[in-house]
């Protein structure tokens, strides 16, 4: 594959959909979130070791437990978002990344570049949202 600079780079609506040069972009784009997430995990677990040995009384280490419980449950919750990025990363291998599950057709890019793990097109996301909340709702 030919590696792309993406560093000044913007998708755009002036090029074809999903070209090289923007399957590079989103490439990127998730493999630093990845990174990023990954690396904030590692700091984590590392404060969570500091933080209880270092409180002095029953009150300070109740307050750590909670703040663990707390960055545990975000912790998880990032564990999930890493599952959707390689899913996307894996939809660009194979040439389906960009294009709504349910309808086939291209997501904005708009879309794409502020939730890059879409797979559902706004209308799709909106008709879905309305069917879950009306089963909510029963």
């Amino acid at each position: 594959m030919t590696v792309i600079d993406t560093e000044d780079y913007r998708p755009s609506a002036d090029e074809p959909f999903m070209n090289e040069r923007q399957l590079d972009y989103f490439r990127k784009k998730l493999q630093a979130w990845k990174d990023d997430i990954l690396e904030q995990g590692k700091m984590t677990i590392g404060n969570m070791k500091d933080a209880t040995l270092h409180a002095p009384d029953a009150v300070d280490r109740a307050s750590s437990e909670t703040d663990h419980a707390l960055e545990l449950r975000t912790r998880d919750r990032q564990r999930k978002l890493i599952s959707k990025i390689d899913s996307a990363m894996r939809r660009i291998d194979e040439g389906e990344y960009g294009y709504c599950t349910e309808t086939g057709e291209p997501i904005a890019l708009e879309r794409l570049e502020a939730r890059p793990t879409a797979t559902l097109s706004l209308e799709a996301q909106e008709r879905h949202e309305r069917r879950e909340k009306v089963h909510r709702d029963d």
